[in-house]
């Protein structure tokens, strides 16, 4: 692939800034076409705590700080069996960052833009990209754009790659027909600022409340100088009818008077803004890469905004798009795969929001009304069936640190419960019996070594995964673990298969690596990767 053509960023939001500035610091030449001039408004200001490693690797990470933001311990709902609010905290399950941010998003956006120019990126705001170039094999080779203002018709700037962080707009996801609807939300927000709302009772009052009620949700977000973001998320169709009955503004305040908690905590506030609207919200395109190119943050997808993902996805995948991108100019063999494999990543951090948001929505039983109705899953969903669903949801998750507290409040499918039940008590029940050494041991039904791309620091390179029901997208295995696995044909012991692999090494090596196989084994024998 070219690489005397600048990288050409679509957009400069947190996905488009984080990519850019990575891709620069790389060495590489790379240029950012920005529709509109920062700051900008921008709803979405809830943040989680695994976007600060990656605020962090940025340098931003003290600007973040000094800003003032609201700290954002966890989250306070009204949702479930239970009408008095209850709260989860990232403390539990955060050692390192048990909190994250509850931000001004035209100023965190600028900080995150600005630290892009810094790392050398050519930053050109008041730009529309209107169309990407294609050559006839298929391959981004430039883009078309025009300024906003009117002091330039369209121009083609030649691009060596392209990078499409356009946010909901999705330049790509248009052009080539890649956005698919996700029909079990169909969800409309409707949304402002107040001014001299109530907080939370301590320690909650950083947190996001999220109240819910019989068209939907309410969320409201407690920002610094007393301001709070207050959304109202409800169907489609029923939204849209209520805007044109009412206006936005009338619509937005009836629904807050059908939430009584928040209407407690804005008694005596002003609305400061306007209400905006944002329609269509959850979406994915059926891909994300393809050949010279790549679509990162909103414009690739996005799920329902009840768990506050938006800027974590964005961070973490533009992070990961420029090891993509990368690799593919280093190496094109394994420009295709490590797409690939980018796609699979990110589709199952996201299934694991969509999942999570359906199963939360499906709980909520304690409000008769077409939203919820609509919006319940039955027992013959197809979310209930595959075994994979639940592991993949919760027992092959890493802890977040709400995943059990907010299912818990709700009144699950029977069917879930079972099966995760059934999943947990598997796990359990082979942790405390340990790995048969007598066994002979084989990999589960299903579960396999392939050739992949793996990440090895900031590049991908060829390697092995091990694909399993938790991890479809295929879990990287050192040369060891590899090696150790391949033996597993189901004719030897544990002790026989890893004295096998120590055969010739130096005694001090063989201890060493005997101690790390046998650990490896007893991990996947937990995981089901390994059955006797």
């Amino acid at each position: 692939m070219p690489v005397d053509k600048p990288i050409i960023v679509i957009g400069g939001g947190p996905a488009g800034a984080c990519v850019s500035a990575l891709l620069a610091r790389m060495g590489l030449d790379v240029v950012l076409l920005e529709r509109e001039r920062f700051p900008r408004a921008h709803v979405g200001e809830s943040l989680l705590p695994g976007s600060i490693p990656i605020l962090e690797s940025l340098g931003v990470m003290d600007e973040v700080r000094q800003a003032g933001f609201t700290v954002k311990p966890g989250a306070t709902m009204i949702w479930g069996t239970e009408r008095e609010p209850w709260s989860w905290y990232f403390r539990e399950t955060h050692a390192t960052y048990p909190h994250s941010y509850q931000v001004w998003r035209p100023e965190f956006d600028a900080i995150l833009l600005n630290n892009a120019r810094r790392s050398g990126v050519d930053v050109r705001e008041g730009w529309q990209v209107t169309r990407v170039a294609f050559d006839e094999g298929g391959s981004a080779i430039a883009v078309r754009c025009r300024a906003v203002d009117g002091s330039s018709g369209e121009v083609e700037l030649p691009a060596g790659y392209v990078v499409d962080a356009s946010g909901q707009s999705g330049v790509l996801a248009r052009q080539l027909g890649l956005r698919e609807w996700d029909e079990f939300f169909r969800n409309l927000a409707v949304y402002g600022y107040y001014e001299g709302g109530k907080r939370l009772p301590e320690p909650d009052a950083g947190n996001i409340l999220i109240e819910s009620q019989a068209d939907g949700w309410l969320w409201n977000i407690p920002l610094r100088e007393g301001w709070s973001s207050v959304g109202a998320v409800v169907d489609a169709e029923a939204g849209q009818r209520g805007i044109r009955e009412q206006g936005a503004r009338g619509f937005l305040e009836a629904q807050i008077a059908a939430a009584p908690y928040l209407v407690g905590m804005l008694e005596g506030a002003k609305m400061v803004s306007e209400p905006e609207v944002v329609r269509d919200w959850s979406y994915r395109c059926r891909s994300l890469s393809g050949p010279g190119y790549i679509l990162v943050g909103d414009a690739g997808c996005f799920v329902d905004p009840l768990f506050s993902s938006g800027v974590h996805l964005a961070l973490t995948y533009a992070a990961l798009a420029s090891v993509v991108v990368a690799s593919a100019l280093e190496d094109a063999t394994i420009a295709g795969p490590a797409g690939k494999m980018y796609e699979l990543m990110y589709y199952r951090e996201y299934g694991h929001f969509r999942e999570l948001a359906r199963l939360f929505y499906s709980s909520n039983r304690t409000a008769d009304s077409y939203f919820w109705e609509a919006r319940r899953l039955l027992e013959d969903d197809p979310l209930l069936t595959p075994r994979q669903s639940f592991i993949q949801l919760v027992a092959g998750q890493p802890a977040r640190g709400y995943e059990r507290a907010v299912l818990s409040k709700g009144l699950l499918p029977p069917a879930f419960g079972d099966s995760v039940t059934a999943v947990e008590s598997e796990r359990v029940r082979r942790r405390e019996e340990g790995l048969p050494d007598g066994a002979r041991l084989r990999l589960a039904d299903g579960v396999r070594l392939q050739r992949q791309p793996v990440l090895e620091e900031d590049r991908f390179v060829w390697g092995v995964g091990l694909v399993t029901d938790a991890h479809p997208e295929g879990i990287p295995c050192s040369g060891l673990v590899s090696h150790l696995l391949n033996r597993l044909d189901g004719q030897g012991t544990a002790s026989e298969v890893i004295a096998s692999l120590c055969e010739g090494m130096e005694p001090g090596m063989a201890v060493e690596a005997a101690k790390a196989a046998w650990q490896a084994l007893e991990l996947l024998y937990v995981d089901g990767a390994i059955a006797v």
